[in-house]
């Protein structure tokens, strides 16, 4: 294929020096401008690296009128001073961020492959995309000879485990040399829908196939494809122990060989992340009544043994070095080799299909009551290669398919699809209508939000009954946890500033199972913690799942086991070892607090971020239908009783339900007011001028925002 030259930049090769390059790549395909921006030591010293570098870039780059589908938007991909290190598992994330078309505000997702890596060691702690192209685009950083090319991109094929697979063997060297190619791309569905994902590959070696991570949420293929971008492609060469330039060595290796150790002791018994991945959850969460299931009506269904983790393991390849970044031994990318899809453009084709993860198998199998794995899989497959977020796409099919069940939508609304609780059929097809830019799947492509907005005004539906049960917040779908019984989790989803992900706080055990945290102080402070702990994975280029899906044998005797402290040390110790900088487990925690709280500011500057946008679906914090009352109603009269202080006996269940719901919205709002307090904000959500002086982050540009709404 012959390509054209569009634009080019040729930059001086570097080593990086304590984990930084103090440099970022701005590149905008509108104008062919290519340039290096330096990093100060205040980006470094206030934004530490990750998400912080994206966000402050971002934050530069726009303006408080940007929409997501401006020339003027970014996508930031930033790596952290630790992304990238060979000696600790876990260590190869980056992070991605533009204005969402779901949320209208920052949105961040973390994600594993070979990208970030290489970008990072290909010379820049960042890379900056702006500007829409006149035609399909490249972008090329070649980091073997320092060189940036914009080039046209005629391939006819999009979809991501084909363009993935063709631009590694068109960019390597030669097939030996495959590994060392990575590309970020999108597919079909990002041309037509807003539920969108990038997919970040890594060469499988021994498979023999480009293997894809997801940046999931928010919408982000939607926003590269807007921009005329088919793909990113890196190629990097010089890969070594040392690459990052740790200052010590041998304690960054003896931190991760001690890691190693445990893993091998005691994944068998604990996650079994080398079997199956996180799918391990799936009983577990059925087990606990926590599995959402019929758009997170019910927490358990006995069907759910057909999603047990043993039919996927099963289904996945054993045996494999599971790795999306070199040196990790949790081996969680678990893959189905061999999979010959039943519908689509790919029907009888062998493919390698990465997952289910446990989102995927919860959110497109038992929340839209599909019970065969194989089913999922499919499902799984092409969500990935269409370019379609998994956790967007299983909430809302199952936001319609309620819809359905309750008569807002037909036959004739849906243009003929039957969207019955666990017609696979119809929830593969709404997949192929994405891509194909068609029919009712162009409807549920637009996400949850915009479906309650059209069943309103379209069809006559009742706004209230589609606000309770469309699990959306800001405009982002739910991920997978059903959240009625944790008051803590109703917190964590609803007021991650993002949107209701589960990766600032996960606390459904600590609050539900074990009641560690029964007080609004005790819910706020874990609602503190969690979620500046978790976003320090995502400053320095590194996984979660390390940190407490893998636990020393003795981590239930410490005492705060919950934040498995001896990982902690860990953290504080290896980041020590790159950077030779200051740490300690109270550091950690402020250099999250200073780049959540320049988020939770951009969130205002953007239109968002205030009290009245962390109101949860009714549907995450309480019974909405009286079959869902009548489920639990041990459960619900008990806590009427004992908690309410209200006897229900001979009460009507539409009574009890009026009782029920006053009391947890209002137990709901007293949480959000600790939380508020806790972090150093209003009880409108901004945050006070004090904490910011208290944190370092008083900047004129963060002070002059905060300003406006107090």
């Amino acid at each position: 294929m012959k390509r054209r030259i569009l634009a080019e930049y040729n930059y001086t090769l570097a080593p990086i020096v304590k984990g930084y390059n103090r440099r970022t790549l701005y590149v905008n395909v509108g104008t062919g401008e290519i340039k290096e921006k330096p990093v100060s030591d205040l980006m470094i010293d206030k934004f530490c690296g990750g998400k912080g570098f994206d966000l402050y870039l971002m934050w530069h780059g726009i303006k408080a009128t940007t929409k997501w589908d401006d020339p003027e938007n970014e996508i930031c991909i930033a790596f952290g001073p630790l992304c990238g290190n060979t000696s600790y598992p876990g260590s190869g994330k980056s992070i991605v961020t533009t204005i969402s078309p779901l949320t209208g505000i920052p949105i961040d997702s973390n994600v594993g492959g070979h990208f970030g890596p290489y970008t990072k060691f290909s010379g820049f702690d960042a890379l900056e995309l702006q500007g829409i192209a006149d035609e399909e685009v490249i972008v090329f950083i070649d980091g073997d000879k320092g060189t940036v090319q914009i080039m046209s991109a005629p391939d006819a094929e999009i979809n991501s485990h084909i363009l993935a697979e063709n631009l590694i063997k068109e960019f390597a060297d030669s097939p030996e040399k495959h590994q060392n190619v990575s590309v970020v791309s999108t597919g079909e569905a990002a041309n037509h829908t807003l539920i969108t994902c990038l997919n970040f590959s890594f060469w499988d070696k021994r498979r023999k196939v480009a293997r894809l991570k997801q940046a999931g949420r928010g919408g982000i293929g939607t926003a590269f494809r807007n921009k005329k971008l088919k793909a990113l492609v890196v190629k990097y060469s010089g890969l070594k122990v040392d690459t990052n330039d740790p200052v010590d060595l041998p304690t960054l290796q003896k931190t991760g060989l001690k890691l190693h150790k445990e893993i091998e002791a005691g994944d068998d018994s604990q996650c079994r992340m080398h079997q199956v991945g996180t799918a391990h959850l799936m009983e577990i969460m059925n087990d606990y009544d926590l599995l959402p299931i019929k758009n997170f009506k019910y927490g358990q269904m006995p069907e759910a043994i057909g999603l047990h983790s043993r039919e996927f393991t099963k289904l996945f390849t054993q045996g494999m070095a599971d790795g999306c970044w070199y040196g990790c031994s949790l081996s969680c990318c678990k893959a189905v080799d061999g999979f010959k899809p039943r519908s689509g453009p790919y029907k009888g084709q062998s493919v390698s299909v990465d997952g289910p993860e446990y989102e995927t198998a919860a959110g497109c199998g038992s929340n839209i009551c599909i019970w065969d794995p194989k089913d999922v899989v499919e499902i799984n497959f092409y969500c990935d290669t269409y370019g379609v977020d998994t956790i967007s796409f299983g909430t809302s099919v199952a936001f319609a398919m309620e819809c359905f069940e309750n008569g807002i939508l037909n036959l004739e609304r849906t243009g003929g699809l039957d969207l019955t609780w666990g017609n696979a059929d119809s929830a593969l097809e709404l997949l192929h209508q994405m891509a194909r830019g068609e029919g009712f799947g162009l409807i549920v492509g637009q996400g949850t939000r915009r479906m309650k907005q059209i069943f309103a005004e379209e069809y006559g539906a009742d706004p209230d009954f589609l606000q309770d049960i469309g699990m959306e917040a800001k405009g982002l779908e739910y991920s997978q946890y059903m959240s009625k019984e944790s008051l803590a989790q109703q917190g964590g989803y609803t007021l991650a500033l993002k949107g209701p992900q589960h990766d600032e706080a996960w606390l459904i055990f600590m609050d539900m199972v074990n009641n560690h945290i029964p007080t609004f102080k005790d819910k706020a402070e874990a609602l503190h913690y969690f979620p500046m702990f978790r976003t320090w994975f995502g400053l320095q280029g590194l996984c979660k799942l390390p940190w407490n899906d893998i636990e020393p044998a003795d981590n239930a005797t410490t005492d705060e086991p919950a934040k498995v402290p001896e990982h902690v040390q860990n953290y504080v110790d290896i980041y020590k070892a790159v950077t030779g900088k200051p740490m300690d487990k109270y550091e950690l925690i402020r250099q999250s607090e200073r780049v959540y709280t320049f988020q939770k500011i951009f969130c205002l500057r953007m239109g968002g971020g205030k009290r009245i946008d962390d109101i949860p679906p009714y549907r995450a914090v309480g019974p909405v239908t009286e079959e869902e009352y009548l489920s639990r109603i041990e459960r619900y009269d008990t806590l009427m009783k004992d908690k309410i202080g209200i006897d229900p006996t001979g009460k009507s269940t539409a009574e009890k339900m009026e009782i029920t719901r006053k009391y947890r919205e209002d137990q709901y709002q007293q949480l959000v007011d600790a939380v508020y307090d806790r972090k150093g904000w209003t009880r409108d959500g901004v945050p006070t001028l004090e904490f910011l002086r208290e944190i370092g982050m008083d900047l004129p540009e963060l002070v002059e925002v905060v300003k406006q709404h107090l």
